[in-house]
């Protein structure tokens, strides 16, 4: 009976985190959040939202935090809410960033440019350095039968433990033809890759001048054994 109490607190703690992010989104907009994240305090509640534009999200004078804490009190009945904003300091890097850019061009422009607007971000991501990237777009794209779309670049694991440096994000494109799914897969630069063989030219070079000095030295110490091997035979044969 206790398990069974437990296991339904945890039940309801889920979901009310999943309706609070998506309250939250909701409220925000597509494209101004990154992700979401709800830290249960003795002090309070706290959530800190994960943006590339705080700015937008703090709105003028702290507006939009304001109305979302008085949400979180009434709605969620939450009694101390702290809503905190954190910076996104790489945004390119950040996979639900460039989905949520990416759905929202494809609202703005239509599906007919959808790879226009897919290659511009593509560009964008490996000019800032990423590793490898994927985006894959499906719907109506632009014929009237739905079809999957993939652009890629570099590196990219898909399977097994070396996939868990891959960022993952999704979003969906509400466009005129219908709806289209966006989904975006980026390896961040400076990520160490399981897998990957690097060779160390530095370490080789000076290992191989290491040997170069070495052999003129063993080369001597020969010439001079023979030599003495010489005396001797000749002090034997007078």
């Amino acid at each position: 009976m206790m398990e069974l109490k437990m296991k339904n607190k945890f039940v309801e703690a889920k979901k009310q985190e999943f309706e609070i992010k998506e309250f939250v989104r909701e409220k925000l907009g597509k494209g101004k959040i990154s992700d979401i994240k709800i830290e249960r305090t003795p002090v309070g509640e706290k959530i800190i939202i994960i943006t590339a534009k705080p700015g937008l999200v703090i709105g003028r004078g702290g507006e939009i935090i304001w109305e979302i804490s008085n949400v979180l009190k009434k709605q969620f009945k939450f009694e101390n809410p702290q809503i905190e904003v954190s910076e996104l300091q790489e945004p390119m890097f950040d996979a639900q960033t460039v989905a949520d850019r990416i759905a929202t061009s494809l609202e703005k422009f239509g599906p007919l440019k959808f790879k226009l607007v897919a290659y511009r971000e593509l560009e964008e991501i490996k000019k800032a350095g990423a590793l490898g990237a994927e985006i894959r777009l499906g719907g109506k794209l632009p014929s009237a039968r739905a079809k999957s779309w993939r652009f890629a670049f570099g590196y990219l694991k898909k399977t097994g433990g070396g996939a868990k440096i891959v960022n993952k994000a999704s979003a969906i494109a509400s466009t005129r033809p219908g709806i289209v799914g966006v989904k975006v897969s980026i390896v961040p630069k400076n990520t160490r890759i399981p897998d990957k063989i690097e060779i160390n030219y530095s370490l080789i070079e000076s290992q191989s001048k290491e040997k170069a000095c070495e052999q003129p030295k063993e080369e001597n110490i020969e010439e001079e054994h023979n030599g003495s091997n010489k005396k001797k035979r000749n002090t034997k044969a007078k």
